[in-house]
């Protein structure tokens, strides 16, 4: 059966009666950032034999597609630091406007000056940058030693060839708390978005996230403290929610696994670097769609899918406190944003 065929396949359903149209890969667990609330400072990535082929994604988001899915985002870690990534950009890519409604993709920035053409080419209009602060020495903090003035590069790269860009700032108690509002106003100037982020307890890491956790109540108050701030319907397939800021161009989004759950509307999938969907970000449960696929072809594939929409949880448990361990072993990176 080919990969791109449509014939007697189910589309995605989960056992919630919640249709999955949106899939998130990641094409590796590799970063060039450290950052404190992501993973450990010592991190040890996975051999490169674990970590699936171009071509293997490329077949996977096939049949995906096949079966409904109208949106991917492409993630990491840091995915543009992966040497064939142009290639599967440019493989998934041919899906669009033919099954495939948008490509994007979430990146730190870091290498985006010199692939920002390379994304337009292949099909990919918006991306979301990790951006959590402005200032040079809390980001080389955050990040533990990156270059925020490579980031800058980028994000001007991106701009230049016509990208539309949406930062995602996770909110860090005395870390950037303190400046939602200038980030919010730097946005706007900028032309871009802002999504803010709460703290997600996902693998361990070398500090208690605790600490850091700020509830996007706290923003939020704050901004409206100087702003007219009312809620959108508009919608990207993910999580957040929208609001308009008056005077604003710029969108405000918020993601709130923690203070306020948004897993009743999920519509998403995973799909790890190692070839693992993970039928939800707070659970460890999955199935290996790159055993299912080097033993059993692409009709394997959809009999793993089938499995995976039959177990996939109602809501995730992410709690946070002194005695809340990580709800998860992984860490984000191998997951994917």
């Amino acid at each position: 059966m080919d990969a791109n065929e449509k014939t007697d396949v189910a589309p995605l359903i989960d056992v919630h009666g919640r249709r999955i149209e949106y899939l998130r890969i990641s094409v590796t667990d590799r970063c060039d950032l450290r950052c404190r609330y992501c993973m450990s400072e010592k991190m040890t990535f996975l051999p490169r034999n674990q970590i699936l082929t171009l071509e293997e994604i490329a077949i996977i988001a096939d049949r995906f597609i096949a079966r409904g899915v109208r949106k991917i985002r492409l993630s990491g870690g840091e995915p543009l630091v992966r040497r064939d990534f142009g290639d599967l950009a440019r493989r998934i890519g041919r899906h669009l406007d033919r099954g495939l409604d948008e490509l994007t993709l979430t990146t730190n920035g870091t290498h985006l000056a010199e692939h920002a053409d390379m994304l337009v080419d292949a099909g990919i209009r918006r991306i979301n940058v990790s951006l959590d602060t402005l200032d040079p020495e809390t980001f080389a903090f955050i990040t533990r030693g990156g270059d925020i003035a490579k980031v800058m590069a980028g994000l001007d790269a991106a701009r230049s060839s016509g990208l539309s860009i949406k930062i995602n700032m996770v909110a860090l108690k005395g870390l950037n708390d303190h400046a939602f509002v200038d980030m919010l106003r730097w946005c706007d100037a900028q032309g871009h978005d802002l999504t803010l982020i709460e703290t997600m307890p996902l693998g361990e890491v070398d500090e208690d996230r605790t600490d850091r956790f700020v509830p996007l109540s706290h923003a939020l108050q704050a901004i409206r403290q100087e702003y007219d701030v009312s809620p959108l319907s508009d919608r990207t397939g993910g999580p957040a929610r929208y609001f308009a800021v008056d005077g604003m161009q710029s969108r405000l989004g918020l993601i709130t696994p923690l203070s306020e759950n948004f897993c009743a509307g999920c519509n998403r999938m995973r799909l790890t670097c190692q070839g693992r969907i993970y039928m939800c970000l707070g659970h460890e449960d999955h199935v290996d769609l790159k055993a299912a696929f080097r033993s059993g072809g692409v009709a394997a594939l959809d009999s793993l899918l089938d499995s995976a929409l039959a177990s996939k949880p109602l809501a995730h448990d992410f709690r946070i406190g002194a005695d809340a361990s990580a709800a998860t072993v992984r860490h984000m990176s191998v997951t994917g944003g």
